[in-house]
Protein backbone atom coordinates (compact mmCIF):
# COMPACT_ATOMS: atom_id res chain seq x y z
CA UNK A 1 0.00 0.00 0.00
CA UNK A 2 1.17 3.52 -0.82
CA UNK A 3 2.41 5.60 2.10
CA UNK A 4 2.57 9.39 2.21
CA UNK A 5 3.97 11.52 5.03
CA UNK A 6 1.94 14.74 4.96
CA UNK A 7 3.75 16.85 7.57
CA UNK A 8 7.43 17.78 7.41
CA UNK A 9 9.68 20.81 7.83
CA UNK A 10 12.88 22.10 6.26
CA UNK A 11 15.31 24.93 6.99
CA UNK A 12 12.78 27.26 5.35
CA UNK A 13 11.08 27.27 8.77
CA UNK A 14 12.27 25.25 11.77
CA UNK A 15 13.65 22.05 10.25
CA UNK A 16 17.37 21.34 10.03
CA UNK A 17 17.67 20.16 6.40
CA UNK A 18 17.17 21.85 3.02
CA UNK A 19 13.88 20.97 1.25
CA UNK A 20 15.58 18.71 -1.31
CA UNK A 21 17.32 16.77 1.45
CA UNK A 22 14.00 16.22 3.24
CA UNK A 23 12.56 14.75 0.04
CA UNK A 24 15.60 12.53 -0.48
CA UNK A 25 15.29 11.33 3.12
CA UNK A 26 11.64 10.47 2.47
CA UNK A 27 12.63 8.40 -0.57
CA UNK A 28 15.26 6.54 1.50
CA UNK A 29 12.59 5.86 4.12
CA UNK A 30 10.54 4.05 1.47
CA UNK A 31 7.75 6.62 1.29
CA UNK A 32 5.74 7.08 -1.90
CA UNK A 33 5.36 10.79 -1.29
CA UNK A 34 5.89 13.70 1.06
CA UNK A 35 4.25 17.01 1.90
CA UNK A 36 6.57 19.86 2.85
CA UNK A 37 4.64 21.98 5.35
CA UNK A 38 6.98 24.70 6.57
CA UNK A 39 5.51 27.27 8.93
CA UNK A 40 3.81 30.16 7.12
CA UNK A 41 5.91 29.83 3.96
CA UNK A 42 6.00 28.02 0.63
CA UNK A 43 9.63 28.96 -0.09
CA UNK A 44 10.73 25.32 -0.22
CA UNK A 45 8.19 24.09 -2.78
CA UNK A 46 10.30 24.47 -5.93
CA UNK A 47 13.36 22.68 -4.56
CA UNK A 48 11.23 19.93 -3.03
CA UNK A 49 9.31 19.38 -6.27
CA UNK A 50 12.53 19.13 -8.27
CA UNK A 51 13.96 16.58 -5.83
CA UNK A 52 10.73 14.55 -5.88
CA UNK A 53 10.89 14.30 -9.67
CA UNK A 54 14.48 13.11 -9.44
CA UNK A 55 13.68 10.58 -6.70
CA UNK A 56 10.53 9.26 -8.37
CA UNK A 57 8.18 10.05 -5.49
CA UNK A 58 5.23 12.41 -5.12
CA UNK A 59 5.53 15.91 -3.68
CA UNK A 60 2.45 17.43 -2.03
CA UNK A 61 2.75 21.23 -1.76
CA UNK A 62 1.79 22.31 1.74
CA UNK A 63 2.21 24.78 4.57
CA UNK A 64 1.51 24.93 8.32
CA UNK A 65 -0.27 28.04 9.58
CA UNK A 66 0.29 29.12 13.16
CA UNK A 67 -3.00 30.18 14.75
CA UNK A 68 -4.34 31.24 18.12
CA UNK A 69 -7.73 30.36 19.61
CA UNK A 70 -9.70 32.97 21.53
CA UNK A 71 -8.45 31.63 24.86
CA UNK A 72 -4.82 31.94 23.78
CA UNK A 73 -4.30 28.27 22.95
CA UNK A 74 -1.92 27.61 20.05
CA UNK A 75 -3.48 25.85 17.07
CA UNK A 76 -1.74 24.73 13.86
CA UNK A 77 -3.56 24.26 10.58
CA UNK A 78 -1.99 22.38 7.68
CA UNK A 79 -2.82 23.62 4.20
CA UNK A 80 -2.44 21.45 1.11
CA UNK A 81 -2.56 22.47 -2.55
CA UNK A 82 -3.41 26.14 -1.99
CA UNK A 83 -2.43 28.89 -4.41
CA UNK A 84 0.91 30.21 -3.07
CA UNK A 85 0.23 33.61 -4.65
CA UNK A 86 -3.23 34.14 -3.13
CA UNK A 87 -3.12 37.76 -1.88
CA UNK A 88 -5.33 37.34 1.18
CA UNK A 89 -3.46 34.30 2.43
CA UNK A 90 -0.10 35.94 1.70
CA UNK A 91 -1.12 39.04 3.63
CA UNK A 92 -2.15 37.01 6.66
CA UNK A 93 0.95 34.84 6.83
CA UNK A 94 3.10 37.93 6.22
CA UNK A 95 1.56 39.58 9.26
CA UNK A 96 2.13 36.46 11.33
CA UNK A 97 5.75 36.13 10.19
CA UNK A 98 6.47 39.76 11.09
CA UNK A 99 4.92 39.28 14.51
CA UNK A 100 6.99 36.13 15.11
CA UNK A 101 10.19 37.97 14.17
CA UNK A 102 9.50 40.81 16.60
CA UNK A 103 8.58 38.29 19.28
CA UNK A 104 11.80 36.33 18.77
CA UNK A 105 13.89 39.48 19.11
CA UNK A 106 12.16 40.38 22.36
CA UNK A 107 12.66 36.85 23.71
CA UNK A 108 16.37 37.07 22.89
CA UNK A 109 16.52 40.34 24.86
CA UNK A 110 14.94 38.61 27.85
CA UNK A 111 17.15 35.54 27.57
CA UNK A 112 20.27 37.68 27.31
CA UNK A 113 19.76 38.83 30.89
CA UNK A 114 20.61 35.32 32.08
CA UNK A 115 22.40 33.58 29.18
CA UNK A 116 25.16 34.57 26.70
CA UNK A 117 22.76 34.64 23.76
CA UNK A 118 22.71 37.32 21.06
CA UNK A 119 20.55 38.00 18.02
CA UNK A 120 23.58 37.48 15.80
CA UNK A 121 24.11 33.98 17.21
CA UNK A 122 20.45 33.13 16.67
CA UNK A 123 20.60 34.28 13.06
CA UNK A 124 23.39 31.78 12.44
CA UNK A 125 20.89 28.98 13.16
CA UNK A 126 18.32 30.08 10.58
CA UNK A 127 18.40 29.85 6.81
CA UNK A 128 18.43 33.08 4.87
CA UNK A 129 14.87 34.35 4.59
CA UNK A 130 13.47 31.95 7.18
CA UNK A 131 11.33 33.40 9.93
CA UNK A 132 13.20 33.05 13.21
CA UNK A 133 11.18 31.39 15.94
CA UNK A 134 11.61 29.56 19.22
CA UNK A 135 13.24 26.49 17.59
CA UNK A 136 16.12 28.70 16.42
CA UNK A 137 16.45 30.13 19.93
CA UNK A 138 16.50 26.56 21.21
CA UNK A 139 19.26 25.57 18.76
CA UNK A 140 21.32 28.54 19.90
CA UNK A 141 20.93 27.52 23.53
CA UNK A 142 22.06 24.01 22.60
CA UNK A 143 25.16 25.40 20.85
CA UNK A 144 25.91 27.50 23.93
CA UNK A 145 25.71 24.41 26.12
CA UNK A 146 22.78 25.75 28.13
CA UNK A 147 20.55 22.75 27.29
CA UNK A 148 21.10 19.34 25.75
CA UNK A 149 18.62 19.58 22.88
CA UNK A 150 15.55 21.39 21.55
CA UNK A 151 13.17 19.32 23.65
CA UNK A 152 14.95 20.33 26.84
CA UNK A 153 14.86 23.99 25.81
CA UNK A 154 11.12 23.88 25.18
CA UNK A 155 10.44 21.94 28.36
CA UNK A 156 11.97 24.60 30.58
CA UNK A 157 13.43 27.83 29.21
CA UNK A 158 11.17 28.40 26.17
CA UNK A 159 7.90 27.04 27.51
CA UNK A 160 4.85 29.28 27.42
CA UNK A 161 5.02 29.47 31.22
CA UNK A 162 8.58 30.79 31.21
CA UNK A 163 9.51 34.36 32.14
CA UNK A 164 11.24 34.57 28.77
CA UNK A 165 8.13 33.75 26.77
CA UNK A 166 6.54 36.48 24.64
CA UNK A 167 3.16 35.96 22.92
CA UNK A 168 2.66 36.97 19.29
CA UNK A 169 -0.12 37.63 16.81
CA UNK A 170 -1.64 34.66 15.01
CA UNK A 171 -5.00 34.36 13.22
CA UNK A 172 -8.03 32.63 14.67
CA UNK A 173 -8.04 29.01 13.41
CA UNK A 174 -11.48 29.30 11.81
CA UNK A 175 -10.33 32.37 9.88
CA UNK A 176 -7.22 30.47 8.77
CA UNK A 177 -9.43 27.65 7.48
CA UNK A 178 -11.52 30.14 5.51
CA UNK A 179 -8.41 31.75 4.02
CA UNK A 180 -6.99 28.37 3.00
CA UNK A 181 -10.26 27.38 1.33
CA UNK A 182 -10.47 30.72 -0.48
CA UNK A 183 -6.96 30.08 -1.81
CA UNK A 184 -8.05 26.70 -3.20
CA UNK A 185 -6.37 24.79 -0.38
CA UNK A 186 -7.38 21.86 1.79
CA UNK A 187 -7.18 22.61 5.54
CA UNK A 188 -6.33 19.93 8.11
CA UNK A 189 -6.05 20.43 11.88
CA UNK A 190 -2.47 19.46 12.85
CA UNK A 191 -1.92 17.30 15.97
CA UNK A 192 -5.23 18.47 17.55
CA UNK A 193 -4.74 16.61 20.86
CA UNK A 194 -1.03 17.21 21.44
CA UNK A 195 -1.46 17.45 25.20
CA UNK A 196 2.25 16.98 25.86
CA UNK A 197 2.83 20.39 24.26
CA UNK A 198 0.45 22.21 26.58
CA UNK A 199 -3.18 23.23 26.35
CA UNK A 200 -5.36 21.93 23.52
CA UNK A 201 -8.67 23.31 22.30
CA UNK A 202 -11.99 21.64 22.94
CA UNK A 203 -14.53 20.27 20.52
CA UNK A 204 -16.25 23.66 20.22
CA UNK A 205 -13.20 25.13 18.45
CA UNK A 206 -12.97 22.09 16.18
CA UNK A 207 -16.64 22.56 15.29
CA UNK A 208 -16.01 26.24 14.49
CA UNK A 209 -13.22 25.13 12.17
CA UNK A 210 -15.50 22.52 10.59
CA UNK A 211 -18.16 25.18 9.97
CA UNK A 212 -15.45 27.28 8.27
CA UNK A 213 -14.52 24.43 5.93
CA UNK A 214 -12.09 22.13 7.75
CA UNK A 215 -11.39 19.02 5.65
CA UNK A 216 -9.53 16.68 7.98
CA UNK A 217 -7.87 15.89 11.29
CA UNK A 218 -4.28 14.74 11.73
CA UNK A 219 -5.12 11.84 14.04
CA UNK A 220 -2.01 9.68 13.77
CA UNK A 221 0.77 11.82 15.23
CA UNK A 222 3.15 10.94 18.05
CA UNK A 223 1.92 13.88 20.16
CA UNK A 224 -1.71 12.68 20.10
CA UNK A 225 -2.13 10.03 22.85
CA UNK A 226 -3.58 6.74 21.61
CA UNK A 227 -6.97 7.23 23.28
CA UNK A 228 -7.21 10.71 21.75
CA UNK A 229 -6.57 9.32 18.28
CA UNK A 230 -9.66 7.14 18.66
CA UNK A 231 -11.66 10.18 19.78
CA UNK A 232 -10.44 12.16 16.75
CA UNK A 233 -11.58 9.35 14.44
CA UNK A 234 -15.01 9.50 16.04
CA UNK A 235 -15.19 13.26 15.52
CA UNK A 236 -14.04 12.85 11.91
CA UNK A 237 -16.64 10.17 11.20
CA UNK A 238 -19.38 12.27 12.78
CA UNK A 239 -18.55 15.30 10.62
CA UNK A 240 -17.50 13.54 7.41
CA UNK A 241 -13.84 14.56 7.67
CA UNK A 242 -10.86 12.49 6.58
CA UNK A 243 -7.98 11.63 8.91
CA UNK A 244 -4.27 11.74 8.18
CA UNK A 245 -1.11 10.29 9.68
CA UNK A 246 2.18 12.17 9.62
CA UNK A 247 5.58 12.37 11.24
CA UNK A 248 5.98 16.16 11.70
CA UNK A 249 9.60 15.61 10.73
CA UNK A 250 12.12 18.35 11.62
CA UNK A 251 15.41 16.63 10.79
CA UNK A 252 17.64 16.56 13.87
CA UNK A 253 15.44 19.20 15.50
CA UNK A 254 13.04 16.57 16.84
CA UNK A 255 13.13 12.79 17.37
CA UNK A 256 10.24 12.34 14.89
CA UNK A 257 11.14 9.96 12.04
CA UNK A 258 9.88 10.23 8.48
CA UNK A 259 7.12 7.71 7.88
CA UNK A 260 6.55 6.84 11.54
CA UNK A 261 2.92 7.65 10.72
CA UNK A 262 1.59 7.92 7.20
CA UNK A 263 -1.45 8.54 5.03
CA UNK A 264 -2.87 6.28 2.32
CA UNK A 265 -3.60 6.84 -1.35
CA UNK A 266 -7.34 7.21 -0.77
CA UNK A 267 -6.92 10.25 1.48
CA UNK A 268 -4.38 11.85 -0.84
CA UNK A 269 -6.84 11.35 -3.69
CA UNK A 270 -9.47 13.20 -1.65
CA UNK A 271 -7.03 16.04 -0.97
CA UNK A 272 -6.35 16.25 -4.70
CA UNK A 273 -10.07 16.27 -5.42
CA UNK A 274 -10.65 19.19 -3.06
CA UNK A 275 -7.50 21.21 -3.75
CA UNK A 276 -7.60 23.64 -6.66
CA UNK A 277 -4.75 26.09 -5.99
CA UNK A 278 -1.76 23.83 -6.68
CA UNK A 279 -1.14 20.27 -7.82
CA UNK A 280 0.67 17.20 -6.54
CA UNK A 281 3.98 16.68 -8.37
CA UNK A 282 4.50 13.02 -9.19
CA UNK A 283 7.99 11.75 -9.94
Amino acid sequence: MARYDLHSHSIESDGTEPPADVVRAAARAGLDGLALTDHDTTAGWAAAAEAALAEGIAFVPGMEMSCMAADGTSVHVLSYLHDPADPSLLREIGTARSARLTRAQEMVDRLARDYPITWELVQEHAAEGATIGRPHLADTLVTLGVVEDRSAAFAHILTGRSKYYVPHYAPDPAIAVELIRSAGGVPVFAHPRAVTRGRVVGVEVIEEMIDAGLAGLEADHRDNPEEERSWLREVAARHDLFVTGSSDYHGTGKPNLLGEFSTGEDVLAEIERQGTGAAVVRG
